[in-house]
């Protein structure tokens, strides 16, 4: 496909899929595709994150918060992956005030240029931000079926689906489907 000077940002923490984590580690680059993982970096240079499954481990680097608006520009997508990853960024420690991450999302969201790629339960992240997904069409794990009906969004019975710039995946084994649809897009953007 030859994706050089793509940029895209994967949110990383602990209880990643390691399937779909390694895949995205080796499937992009192989397009050129310059691949960032990202996180809170709770004021450390670096974090190591284990894995669900088999607690591989995962050594993180970047953060996003703080990320200024061009540096945000400059990805070409923003990809949200499956396992409980979501769940574990979407702390906050003030509970009257929207996640950090979801803060994030809603930046990538305001800029159309930037794919979003959301797969499994990296719905959850939405979750405090309905409104990214309501009245678009979605699929998500199906244990979070009702959750997206409730954010209003469309669910669609399909393993991915595309709504403008936005991707979802159904499921982290399916990662490769979610991937090639987002390498695809990218090629023709």
């Amino acid at each position: 496909m030859g994706l050089q000077g793509k940029k895209v940002g994967i949110l990383i923490e602990s209880d990643y899929y390691e399937k779909e984590i390694f895949y995205y580690e080796h499937r992009f680059p192989e397009e050129g595709v310059e691949l960032h993982f990202m996180s809170r970096m709770w004021g450390q240079p670096s974090i190591m994150f284990t894995g669900h499954e088999y607690k591989a481990p995962f050594e993180c680097h970047e953060s996003f918060e703080n990320m200024d608006d061009a540096t945000l520009k400059s990805f070409s997508a923003i990809i949200v992956p499956s396992a409980m990853v979501s769940d574990r960024l979407r702390y906050t420690e003030d509970v009257t005030k929207i996640p950090p991450a979801t803060e994030f999302l809603k930046r990538a969201f305001a800029e159309k240029s930037i794919l979003k790629g959301i797969i499994c339960h990296g719905m959850w992240l939405v979750a405090p931000a309905p409104e990214l997904v309501r009245g678009r069409r979605v699929v998500a794990h199906n244990n979070l079926i009702g959750d997206v009906r409730n954010m209003g969004a469309i669910y669609t019975n399909e393993d991915v689906v595309v709504d403008g710039d936005l991707v979802t995946g159904r499921s982290g084994p399916l990662c490769h489907f979610f991937a090639h649809t987002i390498l695809d897009i990218l090629a023709h953007q």
